[in-house]
């Protein structure tokens, strides 16, 4: 059976073992605080508990085989991929030449759109900003995003700053 004989009447003689009985311990302790916490937490939290709770600290290795061992399971939220879209891998033409310090107002615009999670879903912000006094120009929000919500944008921002007619906005 593979157990030396030694090893065998020691068993026999002491069934469980200081270390044993306090893995149980915490084990039940582990249990406690997650049952307490609603089947919420995860091996961080119960780590902490345990440490204002009894005083002691444990390893997170620990924590985690005792988690494993009495089958407590914190929530965790899979992270869903954002509003970048993988393209071909081709990069887009740099038409300022990493020039960010124009010489006047409404010379050189720039843009971004975020997506933000509210309680309903998701909306999607799109921003122009003016790069030489880091104002915002226009802004658009919507619960998609599509081509109609950085162009509600750059209207928004041509509407508020009025650049000169015969000036080009890079």
């Amino acid at each position: 059976m593979g157990v030396s004989t030694s090893r065998f009447y020691q068993r026999r003689s002491e069934p469980v073992t200081d270390r044993e009985l306090a893995d149980a311990h915490r084990a039940n302790e582990v249990h406690d605080i997650w049952k307490m916490s609603r089947h919420s937490y995860g091996m961080p939290r119960i780590r902490h508990g345990l440490r204002l709770g009894s005083g002691e600290g444990c390893s997170r290795t620990t924590v985690a085989r005792l988690m494993a061992d009495c089958g407590a399971v914190g929530i965790h939220y899979r992270r869903r991929g954002g509003c970048t879209r993988p393209g071909d891998g081709g990069t887009s033409d740099d038409l300022v030449n990493r020039g960010f310090d124009p010489e006047g107002p409404d010379r050189l615009w720039v843009m971004d759109v975020t997506e933000h999670r509210t309680g309903t879903g998701k909306v999607h912000l799109a921003v122009v900003l003016d790069a030489w006094s880091r104002r915002v120009a226009g802004w658009s929000i919507a619960d998609h995003m599509r081509a109609e919500l950085v162009a509600d944008a750059e209207q928004m921002a041509t509407w508020r700053r009025r650049p000169p007619a015969g000036q080009t906005i890079d």
